[in-house]
């Protein structure tokens, strides 16, 4: 495993990540032990989680896992920004946000049930339109001055937000966001033209989420849906499916024949591709079997030439 500084900050975060979300909504304990360990024993030492992914179970999966590791070993995160209490019989109105009340209440929630005295990396999940940035600048600020979280970061804000919270931030003398985590990988590449420079230009690292596309990257859907796949799963295929366009087939197949002309999984391929990002830090896979986690760290070592490097612009359309 190699590791990376997060952007221009002192933490160091394994170039592969290892996240929970769809790999752990099952509420198996014995499963997260099992992949959480596998990630571990590998070099893995940033475990990423959400307080709404399985509505607060996963969390709790995610600290027990990691339980028998000594703290200072692993980089922990997780997420605030989206309803949770959704079973309640009327509905709440300061659930959801990014206000200062929803940051604080979520925060201790997410400790209570990591069972951590502090989270590495507190990350909004997504932008909120309904609170003032100032607000939320200053209470995610807060929460690294009382020691609950020792850095805090964005997820999917735009890059004029993103220089926008910086300036917030470093003009009251806050802690400024340190990271980014954008939806980002061979096939959906929005962030591009203006939000993974802004972020590299302030100084954000950028640790991606969905770098094989939910599975597409792996060239197992090349010709159809298998059996037991996650696509083959109503409930959590809905996030492929929509990527399975004719032209997103005909271009996983080219790359493809790019791997295997390799000798590596395109699997391998794709995580080495976004790892070459100028200012990328880590990738976060959701490997849901112990054999893919080791297979995915292979892509640390994986040397993309200069000519591999010109065969997947071609691929991909530059």
């Amino acid at each position: 495993m190699k590791y990376r500084r997060l952007g221009m900050w002192g933490l160091k975060l394994s170039e592969i990540g290892y996240g929970s979300w769809l790999t752990l909504n099952q509420g198996d304990q014995e499963l997260a032990k099992t992949l959480n360990r596998t990630a571990y024993e590998n070099g893995i030492n940033f475990f990423d989680t959400a307080n709404v992914y399985g509505r607060g179970q996963t969390e709790v999966l995610v600290g027990q896992a990691l339980k028998p590791f000594r703290r200072d070993t692993f980089v922990l995160a997780t997420k605030v920004f989206w309803p949770f209490q959704t079973d309640w019989p009327f509905p709440e109105a300061n659930d959801r946000g990014l206000s200062r009340k929803h940051i604080f209440e979520q925060c201790h929630a997410s400790l209570k049930r990591l069972d951590v005295d502090y989270i590495d990396l507190y990350q909004c999940h997504r932008y909120d339109e309904n609170t003032p940035l100032c607000e939320t600048c200053r209470a995610m600020s807060d929460l690294v001055v009382q020691g609950k979280t020792l850095y805090w970061g964005v997820s999917e804000w735009t890059g004029d937000k993103i220089a926008e919270a910086v300036e917030i931030c470093d003009e009251h003398g806050w802690h400024r966001p340190v990271s980014n985590q954008p939806l980002y990988n061979m096939l959906e590449r929005h962030w591009e033209s203006e939000c993974l420079p802004m972020c590299e230009r302030l100084g954000l690292g950028i640790v991606n989420f969905s770098p094989l596309a939910e599975g597409l990257l792996t060239g197992k859907y090349v010709d159809g849906i298998p059996e037991g796949s996650r696509a083959a799963d109503e409930k959590v295929g809905q996030f492929i499916k929509p990527r399975m366009t004719e032209e997103n087939q005909d271009i996983v197949r080219k790359l493809k024949e790019v791997a295997d002309g390799m000798g590596t999984p395109l699997s391998n391929l794709a995580l080495a591709w976004c790892l070459a990002r100028s200012g990328l830090t880590s990738v976060i896979v959701g490997a849901s079997k112990t054999e893919q986690i080791v297979e995915n760290v292979k892509a640390c070592d994986l040397n993309l030439t200069d000519e591999i490097m010109e065969r997947i612009n071609a691929i991909l359309g530059g």
